[in-house]
């Protein structure tokens, strides 16, 4: 399985976590979700390594942003005719491989079982449910009234304000949260690169959270 395959089958849970964030908004979760996975998969067709950005951090505007066009597009996801074939093999081989194992299947197992590729598979598992409405209808049943959607900029705005309050700190600062949050690196490996402690990197890391949670919220 190559590198895009395995970011998204290890990404999965990050489609979760995104889709909460709009629960209760109008668009039942699987929905979400749904969207959600197949803002993961574009992520990872358009993922560039070199950039020095993890792949996590790339994914999320992607991942929200296709959520949010779910609920600009009024809740329905456009779906090929190939691609409901394909959920519906996928259902079926997932009900088959869960009798014979006690278990549920994982995205690499079912492209192997079906002969297709992981992103294939995570596509088809997105498509698998129907599509809900956008609007919601009071007790009598007779009122609607639209679900607000944040703006599509929110993201951009977040980021660039983000980037701002990183360019305030100072170097060694701006390194720390560098190898920690981009690069993802551990407290130990980015206290031996600055010349610190782990103690006192994870002092240091705190003490810079809490400053720009402050300053961006």
């Amino acid at each position: 399985m190559d590198e895009r395959c395995i970011s998204v089958e290890e990404h999965l849970g990050l489609v979760h976590s995104c889709a909460k964030r709009f629960k209760g908004r109008g668009i039942e979760y699987d929905d979400l979700y749904q969207a959600g996975c197949m803002g993961l998969v574009k992520a990872a067709d358009n993922f560039n390594s070199e950039l020095g950005y993890q792949f996590s951090t790339y994914a999320v505007p992607v991942i929200i942003g296709e959520i949010k066009r779910l609920f600009r597009d009024g809740g329905a996801i456009k779906i090929s005719r190939s691609l409901k074939e394909l959920s519906l093999k996928v259902t079926r081989e997932t009900q088959k491989f869960n009798t014979e194992t006690g278990r549920e299947p994982t995205v690499s197992e079912l492209a192997q079982r079906l002969s297709v590729s992981a992103e294939q598979i995570t596509e088809a598992i997105a498509a698998s449910a129907p599509p809900v409405s956008l609007t919601i209808t009071n007790d009598d049943g007779d009122v609607q009234s639209d679900i607000p959607v944040s703006s599509p900029d929110e993201n951009i705005t977040e980021i660039i304000s983000l980037n701002s309050e990183l360019s305030r700190l100072e170097e060694r600062d701006r390194e720390l949260i560098r190898l920690r949050f981009y690069q993802n690196l551990t407290q130990a490996k980015t206290a031996k690169i600055l010349g610190m402690t782990q103690v006192q990197v994870s002092r240091r890391e705190k003490k810079l959270l809490l400053y720009l949670r402050d300053r961006l919220t």
